[in-house]
């Protein structure tokens, strides 16, 4: 006599081949998502491949930005039209600073050599501080930096511009120049191996302020925060008084570095100082187990998986046996 399981095991029912289905699917997504979390999470990160990177990224950034066509004659109209702007709006003191600053022999050597070191020298100190100190949140501030770098190209090529420096009538002193200084790479014997006129957007005031933001957020030392401040103000004063840039480039760099914060912040889902500061133990085995398949029999077992699970797809009682 053939009972209604027998009947049931025979014919299978489709609600219950749509809920198998359901469920499958579900898992599977819940596999996506916990595979993207895994590679976004922080994780330690590793001396050799960070100096590479780094190494790699400035070469392409200097091959670029030096590749993008100098159009001499777009700069010059492109500089007297900041120039009229700034004017309009009554700001324009680049030319009184400038001239004030370089009365004084000393303070305008000091900033000439600050304009040519310190833009490396603090922002490297600063990567190795966060690789060192802040593991987990390096990352997330190296892709703010990579991400500010990279979208400050499009305004090279986009908007090629003149420092005030090389402004004809202007009025403007180079400093470096007069003062036969070392290290400007726009000036002097160098001038020929940089582009002279990209200076839309500031990298010298983007770079600054990241550093100065990422010190401010991460040390405890109520010096170092304050110094993490001043070192971009600073930094907006030397590249004014040396007639290497004029104020709006400077809201160029800080446009960019807003744009670097959201991409970091897309990325991550939090801003750097809010992530744990060294990556946890379980996150690089994460990371590794979301690059290979995990078998069904191994997803049963592992109770940390998101396969493993409750699956939320209500289950129908079986009607009453008629036998």
């Amino acid at each position: 006599m053939t009972t209604q399981e027998d009947r049931m095991a025979a014919n299978p029912s489709p609600i219950v081949n749509e809920a198998a289905a359901t469920g499958s699917t579900r898992i599977a997504d819940r596999e996506r998502l916990w595979s993207l979390r895994s590679l976004r999470s922080p994780r330690r990160p590793r001396v050799w491949f960070e100096i590479l990177l780094i190494a790699v990224s400035y070469w392409l950034y200097s091959l670029v930005r030096n590749a993008v066509p100098e159009q001499q004659a777009a700069a010059m109209r492109n500089a007297d039209w900041v120039w009229s702007l700034e004017h309009a709006v009554g700001l324009a003191f680049e030319e009184s600073v400038n001239r004030a600053v370089n009365s004084v022999t000393w303070l305008i050597v000091s900033m000439n050599y600050y304009y040519a070191t310190l833009h490396f020298v603090v922002t490297i100190g600063v990567l190795i501080w966060l690789f060192r100190r802040h593991p987990g949140r390096y990352a997330a501030s190296r892709l703010i930096l990579f991400s500010t770098t990279a979208v400050a190209l499009l305004g090279y090529y986009l908007f090629p511009l003149a420092p005030p420096r090389l402004m004809s009538g202007g009025g403007f002193i180079d400093t470096v120049m007069l003062h036969q200084t070392w290290g400007s790479m726009a000036s002097g014997n160098f001038k020929h191996m940089s582009n002279q006129y990209a200076a839309m957007p500031s990298m010298h005031i983007g770079w600054s302020l990241w550093c100065g933001l990422t010190i401010c957020a991460l040390a405890t030392a109520p010096w170092a925060r304050i110094l993490g401040l001043l070192y971009p103000a600073a930094t907006l004063v030397v590249i004014v008084a040396t007639a290497n840039h004029f104020w709006l480039d400077a809201v160029g760099g800080m446009a960019c570095l807003t744009f670097g914060y959201a991409i970091s912040y897309a990325w991550y889902g939090s801003l750097p100082h809010r992530l744990p500061r060294r990556p946890s133990a379980a996150s690089g085995r994460s990371r590794l187990r979301s690059l290979l398949p995990v078998p069904a029999d191994r997803t049963r077992r592992d109770p940390s998986h998101p396969s493993t699970q409750p699956n939320p797809v209500p289950a129908r009682s079986a009607p009453p046996s008629s036998g």
